[in-house]
């Protein structure tokens, strides 16, 4: 075990019994744990520079008050059963000092409201979380994918990446895919492989606008956007949002930064139509305002052809595309993307080098093999088809179950659905009735919104979602 102790040798306190104090005082401070293997006498004394003899006058010490123990053939550990344990609360807790209060950064300062996880609850449906369905990955080719590319050691896999941007290959294919599907208009060398979306959305909070400045967000919003922002000091405007999108006669004219989410809106679900699209476009382009496009589940759309991305759109007007494989594949694998104005490029690229260098490069290679051969477009087709006949039952369910207690809201689109209920009885008997509910009143900058949730379909059955929502109408 590597011990550090801090010998003086300059203090009128023999050195023996100051290696007695050190471990009798680390062990009822709980430093050293009961049944941790001490190291021999020879070795520690080498360590600190002293006598044997002195180590072992202090070892016998602490073996005679019972706080060592020696194990004939396997050596010295810390007892299990110590003296003095009401000490460890009483004397020695109150000698050690408390530490001072350390003073935040204003970006540590907006921190300090927790951001509510929706843990699964044993035994509950979980309407709460709308993750893909795992059990319908295809893991045994994901692993043969990255065994593919990990069975020889080399540098480009295990070093230090060469390109901070994100592997060369990868960022073709991503090119490749969203100009295909959300007609993104864009160049390998614009794109920018993050860490998921998040830290997407946290670079651009950190280069695009200064604590002060005006950024627009929808009301409702996504959270993770919006407090992101907020702790970088944003001064938040509202734009409300209606069955076409974002209200552009909410836009304010000194907004530096707008964030939208234009293909399925968080959380209302609903599409943005093409001419207001245009019109967002056109007051953007009026004002040199940055439009920052978040298509994070995009490629869900059940019935109608899905709208071109804004980035596709856009003329003489900086858009900043920002997608995610978290969706179309597991959460775990925390590979984002930034389709960035090439003006925008070097600066982007720096700023994600000081945040963390690069992501992992073994993922990046077999998600460029899983998307050049063909495997990601005919996942999604395959769960496009499962979450869209999911999405089916939730509404027939809340149709017959709920009736005209429940308004269903948003286009057949994403992984949620956003659903009015009033019914102020509704929290207290779902959690009789064990089902776990999402509130999206979190998503609200104005008011009090207490009969909005969530439902998240994608990874329950259907069988799972007919269960639960009769489980919700049960009094």
């Amino acid at each position: 075990m590597p011990l550090v102790i801090q010998i003086d040798t300059a203090s009128a306190i023999h050195v023996h019994r100051q290696i007695y104090d050190a471990w009798r005082r680390g062990i009822l401070t709980g430093r050293f744990v009961a049944g941790d293997r001490v190291p021999s006498t020879r070795e520690l004394a080498g360590t600190l520079g002293v006598s044997r003899s002195t180590v072992s006058q202090a070892y016998d010490q602490l073996v005679s008050e019972g706080y060592l123990e020696t194990v004939r053939g396997s050596g010295t550990f810390v007892c299990r059963e110590l003296p003095d344990l009401p000490l460890r609360t009483d004397r020695v807790a109150r000698r050690r000092a408390a530490p001072r209060s350390v003073t935040l950064s204003l970006y540590g300062s907006e921190l300090l409201e927790d951001y509510p996880d929706d843990v699964r609850r044993p035994g509950f449906v979980c309407f709460s979380q709308w993750e893909p369905d795992r059990e319908e990955f295809p893991w045994r080719l994901w692993r043969r994918l990255l065994a593919r590319h990990s069975r020889s050691p080399s540098f480009g896999v295990f070093g230090y990446a060469d390109e901070i941007r994100g592997d060369e290959a990868l960022r073709r294919e991503i090119a490749s895919y969203v100009g295909r599907s959300r007609g993104v208009n864009c160049t390998p060398s614009q794109i920018l492989v993050v860490n998921g979306s998040q830290q997407g959305l946290d670079l651009c909070a950190r280069l695009l606008f200064d604590r002060g400045d005006s950024v627009i967000v929808e009301n409702p919003g996504y959270p993770g956007a919006i407090r992101s922002f907020k702790a970088y000091g944003a001064a938040l405007k509202v734009a409300g949002v209606d069955r076409e999108g974002i209200v552009c006669q909410d836009l304010p004219d000194d907004a530096r930064v707008v964030y939208v989410t234009p293909s399925h809106q968080y959380p209302t679900g609903v599409s943005m139509s093409l001419n207001r699209r245009l019109e967002i476009l056109a007051w953007a382009r009026s004002r040199a305002a940055v439009i920052i496009e978040d298509d994070y589940d995009s490629e869900y759309r059940y019935s109608g052809s899905p709208l071109p991305a804004l980035q596709g759109l856009a003329q003489e007007v900086p858009v900043i595309y920002c997608g995610t494989f978290s969706k179309v594949m597991f959460p775990g694998l925390r590979i984002g993307y930034l389709v960035l104005p090439e003006s925008l490029v070097p600066t982007f690229t720096r700023a994600k080098r000081l945040a963390d260098n690069f992501t992992p490069i073994l993922e990046q290679m077999a998600l460029r093999d899983f998307i050049a051969e063909g495997h990601l477009e005919r996942h999604v087709r395959r769960m496009r088809r499962l979450y869209g006949r999911r999405r089916a039952a939730l509404l027939e369910s809340i149709r017959r179950h709920l009736g005209d207690a429940a308004t269903v809201y948003g286009d057949d689109a994403g992984m949620h659905s956003f659903v009015r209920i009033v019914d102020p009885e509704l929290r207290k008997r779902a959690d009789r009735n064990k089902v776990q509910l999402r509130s999206a009143q979190n998503c609200f900058l104005d008011g009090n919104h207490p009969y909005e949730y969530l439902f998240g379909f994608s990874s329950l059955s259907e069988r799972a979602i007919r269960d639960g929502i009769r489980r919700l109408a049960r009094h």
